[in-house]
């Protein structure tokens, strides 16, 4: 999952049933997405759906288990509606992804802690004596990366560094695995300041790694104070796009590199929480999340893959618009808001206008322009990154 610490509002997330509750026009957004409804319907929240490479079905992350109130992982089929669970249904779970070949789905998981159960029950009791408390991100250290095989509950181990493991995604062909880990906080000799943080907000040891599928030669890409995650590939499989948060974690950008973690080029800079990434299909453009209009409205831009202009915006709607990604081949968005009459986070589809984002690119102004970015002491020989 991208950065909840992106806002503690930020995935104020539920989830099922395609064709149902068809969205109002709101101000311009009618330029980019048509015929806007509402994917998932039920439990408390849902969100990050991503599509399969044959574009009819999704994996997202639900709360809908009155057992367990964190978010499990389920699969939905476009076409029937037919959603199923494919996730252990106990501890947390997160970030989930479609392999392109075999159907399999990764995922972050943290059901192998002894303790998830006794979590689960204290998460309930507390909701059950009436408290609230304002949505976070929890890096859980259980969190690791999991792979289930299709139509079976055949889980793989993937990662199993002490430290959050999550944030995954397949490369187009399959072959690799971009993920975000903070498990150097663990092994690194911290100073007595960096323990301190790492108590506070372990994100901040956030960094990129690169692994084979099977969970082979895991490689750090990234080495940059300040949390770096929710990566993706591009379709062509060449470059990696993530965001990059400060040192002080509260401003974000939007970041691409070669997959061997050299070249890394910021794209977005707007002095405000900009991440959520996702390549479109042609990758002429990424689609991005910001609060640039204010800390508690989140809008989907979009801005050319280089970065050469300013980004243009899509969503005109209060609350929460994010954590988009677009379908395989390009003609449909999907995306996490609380636009909903309840107000709670779900799922939105709509039909993307790819011609009216291009026109709209190519006549935005040119960027304004971004300060030089010293990458050489980012990449080791081997791909793994030192101070």
């Amino acid at each position: 999952m991208d950065s909840f610490k992106v806002a503690a509002a930020v995935l104020l997330l539920g989830a099922v049933h395609p064709g149902t509750s068809i969205a109002e026009p709101i101000s311009d957004e009618g330029t980019f997405i048509t015929k806007a409804r509402r994917l998932t319907m039920s439990g408390k929240r849902a969100g990050e759906g991503y599509f399969s490479a044959s574009g009819d079905k999704i994996v997202f992350q639900s709360e809908r288990d009155p057992e367990n109130p964190f978010f499990q992982i389920f699969e939905m089929n476009l076409k029937t509606g037919e959603t199923i669970r494919v996730s252990p249904g106990h501890g947390k779970t997160t970030c989930a992804y479609i392999h392109p070949s075999s159907g399999d789905v990764m995922f972050a998981s943290t059901h192998l802690d002894s303790a998830s159960l006794e979590l689960q029950k204290a998460e309930l009791d507390f909701r059950a004596s009436g408290k609230e408390r304002r949505y976070s991100w929890d890096y859980d250290e259980h969190f690791d990366i999991f792979a289930v095989q299709a139509g079976t509950d055949q889980y793989r181990r993937l990662t199993d560094a002490r430290g959050y493991d999550a944030e995954g995604a397949y490369s187009p062909d399959g072959s690799k695995i971009v993920f975000a880990s903070m498990r150097d906080a663990y092994t690194e000799e911290l100073s007595e300041e960096e323990q301190k943080r790492l108590s506070i907000d372990p994100s901040y040891f956030g960094e990129i790694y690169i692994m084979n599928s099977d969970g082979s030669e895991q490689k750090r890409l990234t080495n940059t104070p300040g949390y770096d995650g929710g990566p993706f590939f591009s379709p062509d499989g060449t470059r990696i796009v993530w965001r990059r948060f400060d040192e002080h974690g509260m401003i974000a950008d939007v970041w691409t590199m070669n997959i061997d973690g050299s070249d890394q080029t910021r794209i977005s800079q707007f002095s405000a929480m900009s991440w959520a990434p996702f390549y479109h299909s042609s990758m002429e453009y990424i689609v991005f999340t910001t609060n640039k209009l204010g800390f508690s409205n989140f809008e989907l831009y979009i801005v050319d893959s280089k970065g050469k202009k300013e980004p243009v915006r899509v969503t005109y709607s209060n609350g929460f618009d994010g954590l988009a990604s677009f379908s395989p081949d390009g003609t449909k968005l999907t995306w996490t808001s609380s636009r909903g009459a309840k107000g709670d986070s779900q799922i939105w589809i709509a039909n993307w206008n790819h011609e009216a984002a291009l026109a709209a690119l190519d006549q935005a102004p040119l960027a304004t322009k971004k300060e030089p970015v010293n990458t050489s002491n980012h990449i080791h020989p081997e791909g793994h990154s030192h101070q």
